[in-house]
């Protein structure tokens, strides 16, 4: 965390914006349907998206235990997207119906990124 923090500073200093170590995590099972269906639905393009290049996918399964995050509550459900930062869950989406939907969901978690500075948020 100090390095981040210090690598922050230095950016600041320079007069770039400070770059966060963001990702989202989508935990899921093997059997499950709505990850499937996500992975049809959003999987092909997230990647060439603002949102998936602001926060790169990772995934996660359920079957190996919790994920190795600093989590706000345990994932109990299929899929879950957690959005992270330098380890520290921000927000999550917990479930998948339609396409529109999650990406209405992931801007206003991702938008808890630009709000707050990074010591407010961890």
């Amino acid at each position: 965390m100090r390095k981040a923090l210090i690598g922050a500073a230095v950016a600041v200093l320079l007069g770039f914006p400070a770059a966060s170590a963001a990702e989202l995590v989508m935990v899921e099972r093997d059997d499950c349907s709505w990850c499937k269906r996500w992975h049809a639905e959003v999987g092909p393009a997230y990647v060439k998206t603002e949102e998936g290049r602001r926060a790169p996918l990772s995934r996660w399964r359920l079957e190996q235990g919790q994920p190795k995050l600093a989590l706000k509550e345990p994932v109990r459900f299929t899929p879950t997207f957690i959005l992270v930062e330098d380890g520290h869950e921000i927000g999550r989406i917990t479930g998948y119906l339609e396409n529109g939907m999650f990406w209405g969901l992931l801007g206003g978690l991702l938008a808890r990124l630009e709000a707050k500075p990074a010591e407010v948020r961890q």
